[in-house]
């Protein structure tokens, strides 16, 4: 039985790996097709996957687009390219029908199809992610209540969807920041005097501890995700003793130093016991640097959602255009923290940890799996602009070499490159590969 769930896991995370794959490649790709056919270089073949066709059909161009059996990845060949990488030199096509080639093409058609790939994956995560905001809002800038959380039997709950909080304990509360600033100076109790504005008049009601034990997100890859833990779990118990704030959680992670945790959780009114063991990960600090700290990959949630407010779509993009910068300047400290030796290597994984994490998100709903798809599509158009060979980063970068001396890079430096990246790119997967076996 355990090997059979353990196929079927393995089945599970495969296909949603591929599916994730196949969405960020077919816009990757389609970014280079749409720009080359705008600026006159003609497409003929549009695949996601390699090897044999599966499925195909020409289009009034005469782009063959095609499905084929190795669904790894994808490629747009253009007239005149002798692989479907842009890599060699183009074979030998009518002089009228140069100017429709990858390299008979100005500098600035090959420059912008070249960029598009990775362009085209941001657009994607930026629309995901304002896609998200436009459906969930944002919270509104006073405090107040928005949907309550299931709670336990007994717990005391008073506080109702729409309720502003204006104080906790006694002490008068502004933001949500007073909130938990307030709660962490309160003694621990199972109810706490929370002061709110109702229909207009002022009152004290009952409500539960602001600070639970409640997960409010996993990530991916984590401890926490590998274990089956969900958002919404509430952490009762941690190696049997009673758990009553978030930070209690902290506190006993950071105790063990990575030895295993027999945890007590509560799901849909049934308490359900998890094992898992902290993982040892780089995390930014507030000086700027790096830090290593246990953890298991769960963030704070609470008992109740903060109350919304919708936002015009161009609000929306904005904050999605946020997220996708935030994201690649995350990704540029660290790869800067990497090569100078702040953090450690363990940090560059490869394509199993992203395939487990890719189910361990489709495991935790739709909206999960598209956020992370999102996320995913960020890191491989980071990935692509980078300067090297192979990569569009690296064929920019010829470019850009042109550009400034006013010649291209022979054929054979080129190509000389070209194997140099090549085998940094292999050296790179294979790294990451024992990474995941060793990490």
């Amino acid at each position: 039985m355990g090997f059979m769930a353990g196929l079927g896991g393995g089945i599970w995370t495969l296909a949603a790996f591929l599916v994730a794959l196949s969405i960020i490649v077919a816009v990757h790709e389609y970014g280079h097709y749409i720009v080359a056919r705008w600026s006159g270089i003609r497409a003929e073949v549009f695949s996601i996957g390699f090897g044999p066709r599966l499925i195909s059909r020409r289009d009034k161009r005469g782009t063959r687009w095609q499905i084929a059996a190795i669904p790894l990845g994808g490629y747009v060949l253009f007239l005149g390219d002798s692989d479907p990488a842009s890599a060699g030199p183009s074979k030998q096509v009518p002089a009228d029908q140069r100017r429709h080639t990858i390299d008979g093409a100005p500098l600035w058609a090959r420059a912008a199809t070249l960029a598009a790939g990775p362009f085209f994956n941001f657009i994607l995560s930026t629309l995901i992610f304002a896609a998200f905001v436009l459906i969930r809002g944002v919270a509104v800038e006073t405090p107040t209540v928005g949907e309550l959380s299931a709670t336990p039997p007994g717990m005391v709950m008073e506080l109702q969807p729409g309720d502003r909080i204006v104080g906790l304990g006694g002490k008068p509360v502004t933001e949500w920041a007073d909130i938990y600033d307030t709660a962490r100076d309160l003694p621990r109790a199972d109810s706490y005097d929370w002061r709110i504005e109702r229909d207009g008049r002022e009152m004290t009601v009952q409500g539960p501890d602001p600070l639970p034990p409640v997960i409010g997100g996993v990530a991916p890859g984590s401890a926490a995700a590998a274990a089956g833990l969900l958002p919404g779990d509430v952490i009762w118990r941690i190696d049997g003793d009673r758990v009553l704030r978030f930070e209690d959680i902290r506190a006993k992670v950071e105790a063990v130093q990575g030895a295993p945790l027999n945890l007590g959780v509560m799901r849909d009114g049934q308490e359900i016991d998890i094992s898992l063991s902290p993982k040892e990960q780089d995390i930014p600090a507030a000086n700027g640097g790096f830090e290593k700290r246990w953890l298991i990959g769960v963030t704070a949630g609470s008992w109740f959602a903060p109350a919304t407010q919708s936002v015009g779509p161009l609000s929306a993009l904005a904050m999605g255009v946020t997220q996708v910068w935030e994201i690649i300047a995350s990704s540029l400290t660290g790869l800067w923290a990497m090569i100078t030796g702040q953090i450690g290597s363990c940090n560059l994984g490869g394509a199993i940890s992203i395939a487990e994490s890719t189910g361990q998100a489709a495991n935790a709903g739709l909206g999960n799996f598209v956020w992370w798809i999102a996320i995913l599509s960020v890191a491989i158009g980071f990935l692509n602009l980078l300067p090297i060979p192979v990569l569009d980063g690296g064929h920019l970068a010829f470019c850009a070499w042109e550009a400034v001396t006013g010649r291209a890079p022979s054929d054979r430096v080129r190509g000389a490159l070209t194997s140099v990246g090549l085998a940094l790119v292999v050296g790179l997967m294979i790294f990451g590969l024992s990474n995941d076996l060793r990490c």
